[in-house]
């Protein structure tokens, strides 16, 4: 039997100096309650209570035992209840991972908002475009833009879609003109993420037609944020995820070319370790990075 419950039981009989009225008390029946009170005394080797006809009462062992039990009761429930508390308030360290760009542009900025709600929470980003394994490098949680994970453990959110746009910087559409159909891209200068599958090889769609372009350019990098910048260096045209050159495009610094294709579009997911309780910090910070998403509109914007 459970040694907690036998505890539970003796010192709600010895309480209630009732054996029917600690059953009842406990949501039990007589012969249950019986039985843990037998248990315990045989597993002591001692007897706790005087049984008579009339009432039961307390052997001088029993009201030894009596102290010492409720007291470990009352400690256990302590412990329970500051568990439950822990599990309602976020603290600990909270490890995220995501790429650079996604970093600069989505995580930092919740950064100092989230830790003064959270005060009890630290946060350590983990900037990489590649995918850690979660369980094994010890990260809460990830954004990723692939749209399966192998590992049955792991649970995904989606957060957002994005369209890949081609954009350049006025200067170099000057300079080389401007390209009408996705053919024109062989004669332009591209620079592209070389961690996408295929990466020297677009795959557009307009209507229901579809063109496939093999491109080549003078630089290529595995970030964002080194593509955008050669861009705005006006080297040639990127294609790039909307969500990394959306504040470039609005402030004219960058302009879309052949707006009127389409590139496959990404996905935005919250990858966590499955949980049956997921941890607080890790609970609320997805919940704070989804409500941003939701104020800012962000899917609207970036698939428009």
């Amino acid at each position: 039997m459970d040694r907690w419950k036998e505890i539970e039981v003796f010192v709600q009989i010895a309480d209630m100096e009732s054996l029917s009225k600690a059953a009842e008390a406990l949501s039990m029946s007589i012969s249950a309650t019986s039985r843990h009170l037998a248990a315990l005394e045989e597993r002591l080797n001692v007897r706790l209570i005087q049984r008579t006809t009339r009432k039961l009462s307390l052997t001088g062992e029993g009201e030894q035992f009596y102290h010492r039990g409720k007291d470990m009761l009352a400690s256990m429930r302590e412990a329970e209840a500051s568990l439950s508390a822990g599990a309602m308030r976020p603290t600990g360290l909270l490890r995220v991972s995501a790429s650079l760009s996604f970093c600069l542009l989505h995580l930092t900025p919740i950064i100092p908002a989230f830790t003064q709600r959270y005060p009890e929470v630290k946060v350590e980003i983990i900037a990489s475009n590649r995918y850690y394994d979660l369980v094994e490098n010890g990260v809460d949680m990830a954004i990723r833009v692939r749209r399966i994970e192998a590992d049955s453990s792991i649970t995904i959110r989606r957060l957002a879609e994005t369209r890949r746009v081609l954009a350049a910087s006025p200067t170099y559409l000057r300079r080389h003109g401007t390209p009408t159909h996705p053919s024109d891209l062989e004669k332009h200068d591209m620079i592209l993420y070389v961690l996408s599958d295929n990466w020297n090889q677009l795959n557009f769609s307009k209507g229901g037609e579809t063109v496939s372009v093999s491109v080549s350019g003078p630089v290529h990098s595995n970030d964002g944020q080194i593509i955008r910048a050669t861009a705005l260096d006006h080297l040639g045209i990127l294609a790039q995820p909307a969500y990394i050159i959306q504040d470039d495009l609005d402030a004219g610094r960058l302009v879309r070319v052949l707006d009127d294709w389409d590139l496959p579009r990404l996905t935005m997911n919250i990858v966590f370790p499955t949980k049956a309780h997921l941890p607080a910090k890790t609970r609320l910070f997805i919940d704070f990075l989804v409500q941003r998403f939701k104020d800012g509109e962000y899917e609207k914007i970036w698939t428009q």
